[in-house]
């Protein structure tokens, strides 16, 4: 039977949290601002949300991630397709909130 690569642990004093934290983990936004970051798995998400991204509708039942920026607060959550978030860096958000 073949052996199994050993999984990579985190570096001590990283500051990236697992995927499936529940308090979230921090990342650089599509404004280089630090964000706090959730996975919402598909069994979780019961409303329909516009993705910033891409401007198109989340709806119930797909996986997404749930960002808001570290010094704001979570009133200020958005909802983001996951190819969105990881795409962040490369186009500029459609939507705009006042």
């Amino acid at each position: 039977m073949p052996r199994r690569k050993p999984r990579a642990r985190n570096q001590a004093g990283s500051d990236v949290a697992p995927l499936g934290d529940v308090f979230g983990r921090t990342e650089r936004g599509p404004d280089d601002e630090v964000y706090v970051v959730r996975t919402i798995p598909g069994t979780r998400a019961t409303k329909t949300y516009r993705c910033p991204g891409c401007d198109h509708e989340i709806p119930p039942g797909v996986a997404h991630i749930v960002a808001w920026a570290a010094d704001g607060g979570e009133d200020d959550r958005r909802h983001w397709h996951r190819g969105c978030w990881n795409g962040r860096r490369t186009r500029r958000i459609t939507r705009r909130w006042s």
